[in-house]
């Protein structure tokens, strides 16, 4: 924006761009490193996803490729935004990961109460309330991935302390 001065001369105020990212700046290690963190979540959610089903032959009931739909992006999506140091990545990510936990949360739920599943059955192939996976008696497919959910969230989320 120019303005005039005292002696009549036109000048350019000095303003920020909106590219400049000094208040945006990561302050400690929790602020460089949780967008990295969040990326890490999502590329193993995706690869054991991928694992099980492509590797162990588990094959996916319908909420679980539900899941993947919202789950996948957010692999290539972090990824980007980590290598660039993009801090808003927020506005596209965290739709993914609330759409994600909540059928990530129904689908425990149909495992936790398998009376529920008669509301919205699995139309093809496995039933949703079926467990491929136990382990220590409370570990299923659904409960990982409502955690990878959850701890994506809480990473995009939770900012650090500002000094």
């Amino acid at each position: 924006m120019a303005e005039q001065n005292t002696d009549g001369e036109l000048y350019e105020h000095d303003e920020p761009d909106s590219f400049d990212q000094d208040e945006d700046e990561p302050q400690g290690l929790w602020e460089r490193y949780r967008f990295y963190c969040a990326w890490v979540v999502a590329l193993a959610a995706t690869l054991g996803s991928l694992y099980l089903s492509e590797v162990a032959g588990y094959m996916p009931c319908d909420l679980c490729w539900y899941q993947r739909i919202f789950m996948y992006p957010l692999a290539v999506l972090l990824g980007i935004a980590a290598y660039r140091g993009d801090r808003q990545i927020g506005v596209y990510a965290l739709p993914l990961a609330w759409i994600g936990i909540a059928i990530s949360f129904y689908h425990n739920l149909l495992q936790w109460f398998p009376s529920l599943s008669g509301i919205v059955p699995c139309k093809s192939g496995v039933p949703c309330n079926q467990d491929y996976l136990n382990w220590l008696g409370f570990i299923t497919i659904p409960l990982m991935a409502l955690t990878a959910f959850a701890l994506i969230l809480i990473l995009l989320h939770v900012k650090g302390r500002r000094r």
